[in-house]
Parts: C-alpha cells; sequence; structure tokens
C-alpha cells in the first residue's frame, strides 16, 4: 500500500473501551499512564503545566470495496465524526452512560471518504485516518445525535437504546 490512500469506506463499528488520552494542554506531550491506562499524574515534567486535557484515539472497523481493515482515528479527524472534544465527549458520556454504547447504532453504516496514511512509527500495528468526509449529506456529529435521543429518552422516561429514529 502506498504511504497515503483516499477510500471510499462503510463504517462497521468503533471501538470505545479506550477512545481517549491525556495530553499536556500547554505542550501537548503525552502525559504518562499507570498499568491501568489512567493518567498517573497531571503533572508535565517538560513544561510544569497542571492542565490535562484529553484527545481521541479512537479504533475503527471499515469495509472498503476490497477488504474490512481497522484503522486509528486520531483527534482531528475524530471531532469531524463526534463534533466535539474528546474531553466534552467524556464529561457527556459521564453524565449519559448509555451514551457510549449508542456511538455504533448512529454511525451503523455510515459511507465515508478516509485518507489514511502509514504510521510513522514502526511499531503501530493501524493504518491512521488522516481525513474523514461523511458521504451522506445529512449527516450529523454523534454528539448531536446522542443528545437528541438522550433528550428524548428522558422525556419519554425510556433509557433504551433500541429505538432512536426520529
Amino acid at each position: 500500500m502506498e504511504a497515503t490512500e483516499t477510500v471510499l469506506c462503510t463504517l462497521l463499528a468503533v471501538d470505545l473501551t479506550d477512545y481517549c488520552y491525556r495530553v499536556c494542554s500547554r505542550c501537548q506531550r503525552v502525559l504518562p499512564s499507570d498499568n491501568n491506562g489512567f493518567a498517573s499524574s497531571s503533572f508535565c515534567k517538560f513544561c510544569k503545566s497542571k492542565e490535562p486535557k484529553l484527545l481521541y484515539r479512537i479504533l475503527m472497523s471499515i469495509a472498503t470495496d476490497a477488504s474490512v481493515k481497522t484503522v486509528i482515528c486520531f483527534d482531528r479527524a475524530a471531532t469531524v465524526l463526534f463534533g466535539c472534544s474528546a474531553d466534552e465527549f467524556f464529561h457527556f458520556t459521564k453524565l449519559n452512560p448509555l451514551a457510549a454504547s449508542m456511538v455504533n447504532q448512529v454511525f451503523d453504516g455510515e459511507m465515508l471518504r478516509m485518507t489514511l496514511t502509514r504510521p510513522q512509527n514502526r511499531n503501530a500495528q493501524h493504518m491512521r485516518v488522516a481525513s474523514v468526509v461523511p458521504l451522506r449529506s445529512g449527516v450529523q456529529p454523534a454528539i448531536v445525535t446522542l443528545r437528541q435521543i438522550c433528550t428524548k429518552n428522558a422525556s419519554l422516561g425510556n433509557f433504551s437504546t433500541t429505538n432512536h429514529s426520529s
């Protein structure tokens, strides 16, 4: 495969079990985490800042006309799909615990144009999503759809994730 490739694909699944990581908000360096994946400290050793922020790191399964593959989507491209920062999505899922499980339903079968690049790090396993463009004109960012679903379900007293079509 070339270093950069643009593909038309269908989004099959999004893995949100470990969708974000902490960086220093000032210098953008990754903050160390402990064995459980949690940030062991919010203190940046390089610039001495104590203000971390979350960035996206999302594994996605996509299907092209030739294959099914797993790709990794980092902050800039993920923000296009989610419509908010990783911090905002994290806080939203804290208030609405079922929202993270609804993401796959929101994106189910969505057609996208993705530009994929080879990772710079030779140890990396997955192609990187450099850019993503939804092909359907009416597609909304996930956070907009999730807010609508959560508001609708809360007003009905229903917290099921199965019926979210409007």
